[in-house]
């Protein structure tokens, strides 16, 4: 894990050296820190400035987490586990890994964007502090938290100077040569927008095609239209909302509209997004990348980079001022079912997509839709004639969930959909989709309870409305429990039928592949070695003609586990390299630790026990985020078994203990990096007075039911 999430700064920052100072030692001095300042003040910039300069103070790092896209007030913890990069496949609450995870670290966790969550935020961020006694956390907001211990640093806007200095900066930014040069109309206009950072940056927006004092006097006219109106108003709060609103006013009319209809997404967006979402008669899609390049002309919207490419973002101010007009014009609910489509729609491609050469690409471009992911969903539950479309999109995102490490927050939604009342039954195949995905997800949750009863109720649904391929699902996932529960031969049997429902129906995708990587795991654990091969080498021939990654690290573990039994350890780490660079892309902590125990047994087999005992511990702490460790299953436990055996042998008590910790002390890239470094020498190590290596692997062949030569693993 990266040891910052702060975003790189696009511009200079500029002034604030005094509250810079101030911020740095009140969080020396203090655990909880809120800036707190009207809207378009600079705390947000001020934080993460000052979050940069001082993050060496801290040993596990600073974490970002935004929750200004939220609305479901129980995902605020989801969003902290996100931002730490954590990975957690259990039952347990988003809470108690964010405790367990911060228990010991000192680590700085800044929290911006809360004041419509405060209450929830106040309660977490209490119990963390409470808990970890060396984490420090700096929010971000318009009102307090009122947490005890709390320490607030109210952000004033900027003094003449300082407002001098970025009005000047920014303008020469957007006008180049046209610059400002008479100091004296810039010190009136910093002076007239009162030094707020978000009004000095907007009107510096403007000046390719204003001078200085054009600016002031279209300010003084709004100002005077305001005060006639608005004397409740806070006169900072007027000043900034007269400089949005005098800039809204110097908008084309293509530019305003598009400006109300960016308000209706949550986060990041991209610019095919927009072309959907907000063109229409009166703004044509081919219009609308100009008009979006003169509201980032102007500071409107700003641009940024992401792990799927550029995207575009509004600042909050911004986008509210934005969503009043919107909804002015009667078209809130109008663009936020457009958004909602083109929502489902991403997800429906990002399904399909996984299935091919990809789905890297995939998994960055949800990972960054994600806020309007959920945006779309909190819609679809609104009403009951739209739970069918909620079942379908949390039922879509099964690759996300149970691909990418998100099981805790798909469990949310799918359970959310699926606890809603529908208002007809004419959407039935959605129910069932989300039905199997919700079993398939409490499975790989160690939920074997809610997954029996979800897979169920698909079964008998699917059979009595004639669904043949969500029968098969629902079959297929059952014969996962059973090979998660030992009981091979009926996982075999259920799994063998899912996957011929699947031939029958056309069906081909990384679901199918699992199915016959796990048929293989099934035949494999009862001596039928042969045939998991064979079942394997299918599956990776077809990834690799369809570019499928997270299917395939599956196979090339049941290929690894079969080359180490054979006797070729070398070989099997070359499989197993592979399987846990995959896993570790994709987040996919199941596969990954799988591989890193059987890469354990690798090391003791080719002689170095001390690493395998090192590569134990280091799967130890994935297993507490997994969930049960080896899922309770004899038959997963054969590997580690084995390899505590070899190595405790050859190191002694003491010493694999030592080696152990020392595995367990690792966090998980480094983690990744030991299970991945070559061999540092051939020769045996680890053995103390020349004690003897484990021997390699030997196959001893044993008929087993059905197979007339299989091969009975010695792993069990």
């Amino acid at each position: 894990m990266r040891r910052s999430n702060l975003p790189a700064e696009l511009n200079r920052f500029v002034g604030r050296a005094a509250e810079q100072d101030e911020l740095a030692r009140l969080i020396e001095e203090f655990r909880l820190v809120t800036v707190v300042g009207v809207g378009g003040v600079g705390k947000t910039r001020l934080v993460l400035r000052t979050a940069t300069d001082v993050q060496k103070r801290y040993a596990d790092g600073v974490r970002l987490a935004e929750l200004s896209a939220l609305r479901d007030p129980e995902l605020v913890a989801h969003a902290l586990v996100e931002s730490l990069g954590l990975t957690d496949h259990t039952l347990r609450g988003p809470r108690e890994v964010l405790t367990e995870h911060l228990a010991e670290r000192r680590l700085l966790l800044v929290v911006d964007g809360f004041e419509h969550l405060v209450e929830e935020c106040a309660e977490l961020l209490r119990e963390l502090l409470r808990g970890c006694p060396r984490l420090t956390v700096l929010a971000v907001g318009r009102r307090p938290l009122r947490v005890d211990g709390e320490a607030v640093l109210t952000l004033v806007p900027m003094d003449e100077a300082d407002a001098v200095a970025l009005f000047t900066e920014r303008a020469a930014e957007s006008a180049g040569r046209h610059a400002p040069a008479a100091p004296g109309p810039v010190r009136e206009l910093c002076r007239r927008l009162d030094g707020i950072p978000l009004a000095l940056e907007l009107a510096a927006g403007r000046l390719p095609l204003l001078s200085v004092e054009q600016v002031l006097q279209r300010l003084d006219d709004r100002f005077r239209l305001l005060d006639g109106g608005r004397r409740g108003a806070l006169p900072r709060h007027r000043t900034l909302r007269t400089a949005i609103g005098w800039s809204h006013e110097l908008c084309t009319p293509e530019e305003r509209l598009l400006w109300a209809r960016l308000s209706v997404f949550a986060g990041p967006f991209d610019l095919e997004a927009v072309e959907y979402v907000c063109s229409g008669p009166e703004l044509p899609a081919e219009r609308v990348l100009d008009v979006l390049g003169e509201l980032l002309a102007q500071s409107l919207v700003a641009r940024e980079e992401s792990a799927a490419g550029p995207r575009y973002r509004m600042l909050g101010t911004v986008g509210a001022y934005g969503a009043e007009w919107l909804a002015a014009l009667d078209e809130t609910e109008r663009m936020r079912r457009r958004h909602r489509d083109w929502y489902m729609g991403l997800a429906t491609w990002c399904e399909l997509e996984w299935f091919s050469p990809r789905q890297a690409e995939v998994a960055a471009a949800t990972d960054v839709a994600l806020p309007n992911l959920r945006a779309a969903l909190e819609l679809c539950l609104e009403s009951a004639e739209d739970v069918p479309f909620a079942q379908h999109l949390a039922g879509t995102l099964w690759f996300y969930w149970a691909g990418c490490g998100r099981l805790s927050e798909g469990r949310h939604w799918l359970d959310r959909a699926l606890g809603a009342v529908p208002a007809g039954a004419e959407h039935e195949d959605a129910r069932l989709k989300a039905l199997w995905v919700l079993g398939y997800v409490a499975i790989l949750q160690g939920d074997p309870t809610a997954a029996v009863a979800a897979l169920h109720e698909c079964g008998e649904q699917a059979r009595a409305t004639g669904n043949a391929l969500a029968e098969a699902y629902a079959t297929h996932r059952m014969g996962c429990l059973a090979l998660l529960s030992d009981d091979m031969p009926r996982a075999e049997e259920l799994i063998g039928r899912a996957l011929e429902a699947y031939r029958e129906q056309g069906e081909l995708n990384s679901n199918v592949l699992m199915g016959q990587v796990e048929l293989a795991m099934a035949r494999a654990f009862q001596g039928d070695l042969e045939g998991a091969v064979a079942l394997c080498a299918e599956v990776r021939e077809i990834c690799e003609e369809r570019g499928e990654r997270w299917t395939r690290a599956y196979a090339l573990y049941v290929l690894g586990y079969a080359a180490l039994t054979e006797g070729e350890p070398a070989r099997a780490r070359e499989l197993l390299a592979e399987c846990v660079t995959i896993d570790h892309a994709f987040h996919d902590l199941v596969g990954l630790v799988l591989a890193i125990e059987l890469l354990a047994l690798v090391r003791a087999a080719e002689g170095d026990a001390r690493e395998a005992a090192v590569l134990q511990g280091a799967a130890a702490p994935m297993w507490d985020s997994v969930g049960l460790p080896l899922f309770g299953s004899g038959h997963f436990n054969g590997p580690r078994a084995l390899c505590e055996r070899q190595a405790g042998e050859a190191l002694g008590g003491e010493g694999y203990a030592a080696a152990f910790r020392e595995g367990q002390a690792l966090s998980l890239d480094e983690a990744v990096d030991r299970a991945l470094a070559e061999r540092r020498d051939p020769a045996m190590r680890g053995f103390p007075g020349g004690a003897t290596a484990p021997r390699p692997f030997r196959t001893a062949r044993t008929p087993a039911p059905g197979h007339a030569e299989a091969r009975r693993l010695p792993l069990r």
